[in-house]
């Protein structure tokens, strides 16, 4: 999933540990500094990456699933590692690999800024996910470390007051930086962060780990990561090499497989990365299937919109990167009242409400055709979708650590985080085939009222799979070629809307999923 919105139980993360080392208030300041500006740096990155995509498709020669995999290398690493790294932290200590995580994403980011093509630039991603598995729960857990109870909970805000205004306006500095300067510099712009973050660390943030860790767990780590990485790479290349392709079934059937194992090992080990036994607890699967499918619903969003905004309505990257401002806005200063709606009326009337009127936010994504003001197209639509999400995110962290002993809270949230990261890792592979097919088939029944000649449509043919950025040959008039041209749009834009219609029926499943599962009252797990 795009950063833009935080993973629903980032705040759980940071309340489940003790305070494990006496800090002074000067340095509470720099471990303040220090994570907000690491937390900070993998958020504009993952939100200026999506606003990028467009850009780095042309800049590159790339086809539409090339620039799928520069998300999705990122996506699967952070999804499927994130767990671990927050144990390593807890063992060897959480400045040294928060450091690590920090260092291997600058240098990652750096690699990606020096791409050649687009191979490089996804391998280069894929190294940078491991780094945000490493840096993204370390810096919950500095903040959870180093500051007693009675000062965490003003320490939570502030850090997430700050990650929600960087949030808010990276994307709109991606998005001019990539107008006025090059998309490479989205990247190169995570290495001064980087210095900045390492030198605080050293110099005035303490070493902590828990004396009480167990081991880690190496097989499931494998196990996650293979199985999430061979079911992704099948779904992704049945876009290009067709659905029934035995590379992309034996990929996705090998991947079930091997997450069958997965699920396998963590039932019988002494001390998994997923205790299965959380799933026992009613309210926390019903959590966890609600997060899966509005997160996937959300990613889905999160990825296609840019392109549609882009390449198919005209959109500058700068204005792209500004459109999801009110959704962010919407989240931030509606937090706090979405807090307390839960002590008002329980969890569950937030869980169903919410993502019923997300649903709505999806559906009004659709209406827009080509053209037309932004606040009569896609503004309404952000606007819905934020209010709904505002509703559901604190309920639904509420829920996820309500749902669990007190001493499992932490591994609870952590569990949560990695669902909802997985969802939207999941969400763009599964939503792409959709895009694919009905593209072509949109494309083929416009070009057939066209009488386009056979050589055009072999031209075109290999075009397809840039779908909104194929290109029309040069050789043919120009009133066939902007007939073309917006027929490769209208056809993009009929997939953007069943994509929308996906999502929308996704969020409203996750309500019924809260109507039946979530309980009114804490549950307490025997």
């Amino acid at each position: 999933m795009s950063n833009i919105v935080k993973s629903p139980c980032d705040t759980g993360v940071i309340n489940a540990k003790r305070c494990s080392t006496s800090c002074s208030r000067t340095t509470e300041r720099w471990v303040l500094v220090a994570t907000i500006l690491g937390s900070s740096m993998a958020m504009i990155d993952g939100t200026v990456v999506n606003v990028a995509l467009p850009v780095l498709q042309k800049s590159l020669n790339a086809n539409a699933t090339q620039v799928q995999w520069v998300v999705e290398s990122y996506a699967l690493f952070l999804a499927a590692l994130i767990l671990v790294g927050g144990s390593l932290g807890d063992r060897f200590g959480r400045r040294l690999i928060y450091a690590c995580g920090v260092t291997l994403f600058a240098v990652a980011s750096g690699w990606c800024a020096l791409s050649p093509n687009i191979n490089q630039l996804i391998v280069a991603r894929a190294f940078q996910g491991v780094g945000g598995a490493l840096l993204v729960p370390g810096s919950l857990a500095i903040i959870s470390a180093s500051f007693i109870d009675s000062e965490r909970g003003k320490a939570i805000g502030t850090w997430s007051g700050f990650t929600a205004i960087t949030s808010a306006f990276g994307p709109i500095l991606g998005g001019w930086l990539i107008e006025n300067l090059s998309w490479r510099w989205i990247f190169f712009i995570n290495v001064p962060f980087a210095i900045a973050i390492l030198s605080i660390l050293f110099s005035h943030i303490p070493e902590s780990r828990d004396s009480e860790f167990t081991r880690l767990d190496h097989w499931g780590a494998t196990l996650a990561t293979l199985g999430l990485g061979s079911s992704v790479f099948g779904l992704i290349e049945s876009s290009a090499l067709g659905l029934f392709h035995p590379l992309a079934i034996g990929s996705t059937v090998f991947g079930i497989i091997i997450l069958g194992a997965f699920v396998f090992v963590e039932a019988n080990i002494y001390s998994p990365m997923m205790p299965l036994s959380l799933f026992q607890s009613r309210t926390f699967l019903g959590a966890n299937l609600l997060t899966l499918l509005l997160y996937s619903a959300l990613g889905g969003v999160f990825y296609f919109v840019p392109f549609n905004l882009i390449q198919v309505q005209g959109y500058s990257p700068m204005a792209a990167g500004a459109v999801f401002l009110p959704f962010i806005l919407l989240m931030f200063f509606l937090s706090r009242w979405s807090g307390n709606l839960v002590n008002r009326y329980d969890a569950k009337l937030p869980l169903v409400v919410g993502p019923i009127i997300a649903a709505v936010g999806f559906i009004l994504f659709a209406i827009p055709g080509i053209g037309g003001s932004y606040w009569i197209t896609f503004f309404p639509a952000i606007v819905v979708l934020g209010l709904g999400m505002s509703i559901s995110v604190a309920p639904l962290t509420t829920t996820v650590m309500g749902s669990v002993r007190k001493r499992q809270v932490g591994v609870a949230s952590g569990v949560n985080n990695a669902v909802s990261r997985t969802a939207g890792l999941l969400a763009i592979a599964i939503f792409n085939i959709f895009v694919f097919n009905t593209f072509n088939f949109s494309l083929d029944r416009r070009l057939a009222k066209l009488n386009v000649p056979f050589q055009v449509r072999q031209a075109l043919a290999t075009e397809r799979i840039n779908l909104a950025a194929a290109k029309v040959p040069d050789n043919i008039s120009n009133e066939l070629t902007n007939a073309i041209e917006k027929a490769i749009a209208l056809s993009y834009v009929d997939s953007f809307r069943l994509i929308m219609f996906i999502a929308a029926a996704a969020s409203v499943a996750s309500a019924v999923i809260a109507l039946l599962t979530i309980n009114n009252k804490r549950q307490k797990v025997l």
